[in-house]
């Protein structure tokens, strides 16, 4: 394990080293090839970028929320074009089909809400599932970018008041207790979907 954290650490130095001369371009890029195939560890970049230039880190949250969509845009071709038979191995039939049902009731909920989830959460799929759902373009990204947004923004409040550290700590605790937190997340969407679908029922005028 600690061997594992040291390689973890010379990489993430390594790859620092890489983009900080890049500036916020440098974000950007990195949440890019992580929404690809090419996983990085795009948390601690922007958790780098904005402890060493808090004044700017709304700008770095945008840059990784941009880039990310970018990023995922490679998946969502690969998914539109044929796609479905890589997702359905990945999946039992069972719950293939409750994703490819919640994308065609609530395509723009079904994926920003994953996109709000940090790692080990497999956003990659989610992206493949928006792809065969034959999911808008526009609506896809705007999804991602909106998703990540939070994510990031969230990060990066973290970040300046606790120190970078805190991608290591967010780390431990969603892989001892990620099921957990991912049902509470679930259970909450749940509730502010049948609160807000409530609440336009009402304001809906009567004919």
């Amino acid at each position: 394990m600690k061997t594992i954290k040291h390689i973890l650490t010379r990489y993430t130095v390594f790859l620092w080293a890489l983009l900080k001369p890049l500036g916020a371009w440098g974000v950007l890029a990195a949440a890019a090839l992580d929404g690809g195939f090419i996983g990085l560890p795009v948390d601690a970049v922007v958790a780098g970028y904005v402890y060493q230039d808090r004044s700017r880190f709304l700008l770095y949250v945008f840059m990784a929320s941009a880039g990310s969509a970018l990023g995922s845009i490679v998946i969502y071709v690969i998914g539109y074009t044929g796609g479905e038979e890589f997702l359905r191995k990945r999946m039992s039939a069972e719950r293939f089909e409750k994703l490819h049902a919640a994308f065609n009731h609530h395509p723009f909920w079904a994926l920003m809400f994953p996109a709000m989830l940090p790692p080990p959460t497999p956003f990659k799929l989610f992206v493949l599932a928006a792809a065969i759902s034959e999911m808008s373009f526009v609506r896809f990204m705007l999804a991602v970018f909106c998703g990540r947004t939070v994510r990031f923004l969230i990060l990066a409040v973290l970040t300046i008041k606790f120190g970078p550290n805190v991608v290591r700590l967010a780390g431990e605790l969603f892989g001892h207790h990620y099921y957990w937190i991912l049902a509470a997340a679930v259970m909450g969407l749940i509730v502010w979907l049948a609160l807000h679908r409530k609440n336009r029922r009402k304001n809906k005028p009567t004919a």
